[in-house]
């Protein structure tokens, strides 16, 4: 009987001290609970980082006070996978460096992104049009020197600055990127061609297929000045009236943006760019006989030619 009692009264101690514990609450409130509360409106200071209003925002690289010695231009269409990192490299190309992000009828957030990297962005709802960019990010540009980037290729810092100091300490005007494209095909691509053709043209074969058409790339003031931010729209007649003109143009470095350049079938369906490029070679061909004659330079090998036996 003791040992029931005793047993009995174990049993009484331990519920009461179960019910004396204090119960832990869980820092996780359940969704229902969320719902039942009424909305509260956030202020800025709580709102993450990452959706913060950009205008608010402290920017990841604060503009500098001192007049930039690099401007680098950035068109952007869509591209917030890839635009920060494309910023973070660009700023480490030279101690004063501005970043010039032109949103090209961006709709995904880019610009915002932009602005949070410290970029200054030049914001288009509607689309310029492919190359557009370039040009108007150029005429807001204080840099001693320009160089160009697309939004969607990370390209690191190291293999940047080959183009900015050729232009800065090597007395270059035009850094191009020294990459061809393919040659070693049965069926060259007819983009690599035109670019081929139109530096025999111009009287420089040994920039085979080099071209501002490809990024990256870097101007100096004297080349932008020279040939005008306009001409930039059509990258092969900036390229024409560069080399025309005068100005110092150099393969520097090689970055094998054939690589890093991933097709776009949706965009190719749509508006394929090889007609596109194929174009601006053409226009780029026109602007070169307007300066000197229809053989762009180059003398007739035949003295005389003889048609239904007659002399022309």
């Amino acid at each position: 009987m003791r040992k029931k009692t005793a047993a009995a009264s174990r049993a009484r101690r331990t519920r009461r001290s179960v019910r004396r514990r204090p119960v832990l609450r869980s820092r996780r409130k359940s969704s229902a609970g969320i719902r039942k509360r009424p909305a509260k409106a956030l202020h800025r200071a709580e709102l993450p980082a990452a959706i913060q209003p950009a205008a608010t925002a402290e920017p990841i690289h604060p503009r500098s006070d001192s007049p930039p010695a690099v401007s680098v231009v950035i068109p952007v269409m869509n591209e917030r996978r890839h635009i920060a990192g494309v910023i973070r490299e660009a700023f480490h190309v030279h101690p004063r460096t501005e970043v010039i992000v032109v949103a090209n009828g961006s709709t995904d957030g880019s610009a915002d992104i932009a602005r949070r990297m410290g970029a200054k962005v030049l914001n288009y709802p509607q689309p310029l049009g492919h190359d557009v960019g370039r040009a108007v990010g150029a005429a807001q540009a204080q840099g001693d020197v320009c160089l160009f980037l697309d939004g969607d290729m990370i390209i690191p810092a190291a293999r940047l600055k080959p183009f900015t100091e050729a232009v800065l300490h090597g007395g270059v005007d035009v850094a191009l990127n020294d990459y061809s494209g393919p040659t070693d095909k049965v069926q060259v691509h007819s983009v690599v061609l035109a670019k081929h053709a139109l530096n025999s043209m111009l009287g420089r074969p040994d920039l085979a297929g080099t071209s501002l058409t490809a990024i990256p790339h870097a101007l100096s003031r004297r080349a932008l000045e020279t040939i005008g931010t306009r001409s930039l729209s059509v990258p092969p007649l900036a390229h024409a009236k560069a080399v025309r003109l005068g100005m110092r143009v150099v393969p520097v470095h090689r970055v094998n943006v054939g690589k890093l350049n991933l097709p776009r079938l949706e965009r190719e369906r749509v508006a394929p760019l090889e007609r596109l490029i194929i174009g601006d070679h053409l226009e780029a061909l026109e602007w070169l006989a307007a300066q000197s004659g229809a053989r762009a330079g180059f003398a007739d090998s035949r003295s005389s030619r003889s048609v239904g036996g007659g002399a022309v």
